[in-house]
């Protein structure tokens, strides 16, 4: 059982491709995320798992290794939540393999399975759009990364559900349009 997804990860404001890369296997039950993650990625294993659980899909008791590939890339920042997740999901049959193929992935999950926002939405897009990619980001985030480009694909799911019916072809994500943020 493997599933795969691609992301980014930051350095400086430039994204650099990063494949999610998911494998059940036997062994002893737990969950390792490998490839150089600092503190706020390997945390992820505990907001995944309650996301996971918030929508009804409960995690194989087998042993499940996250690898964020290139090994040698450090990886940093919360959104890796969102590829994790969905490497997970292709993994165990809850997404179609391929069905994400075309996109890049960013989003921090809560543990009701809603897409928060993350910073570096724009930086995301441009390099998703730099691989050829349509990119996944929170909804809050949809406006800012709009404006890498008017022809990218972008969805913008505000919550896990609604991504996976929009990949089912249950419901339609509107295209997000650039927008400025408003001061708070």
């Amino acid at each position: 059982m493997f599933g795969q997804v691609s992301t980014v990860a930051f350095v400086g404001i430039e994204a650099r491709p990063v494949d999610v890369q998911v494998q059940f296997s036997s062994g002893l039950v737990g969950l390792a995320i490998v490839g150089l993650p600092d503190k706020a990625v390997a945390e992820s294993r505990e907001r995944v798992r309650g996301a996971l659980y918030a929508i009804g899909l409960g995690l194989p008791r087998k042993h499940i290794t996250v690898n964020l590939a290139p090994a040698d890339l450090p990886k940093d920042g919360t959104h890796f939540d969102l590829p994790i997740a969905l490497a997970m999901m292709v993994a165990c049959g809850a997404i179609q393999k391929g069905a994400l193929d075309d996109y890049c992935v960013i989003g921090e999950l809560s543990l009701d399975a809603a897409i928060a926002s993350i910073p570096g939405a724009l930086p995301a897009a441009i390099g998703a759009n730099a691989m050829g990619k349509g990119l996944i980001c929170p909804a809050a985030c949809g406006p800012e990364a709009a404006w890498a480009s008017s022809e990218m694909r972008i969805l913008a799911p505000p919550h896990i559900l609604s991504l996976v019916n929009h990949l089912k072809g249950l419901q339609s994500l509107s295209p997000p349009k650039p927008a400025v943020a408003e001061d708070t």
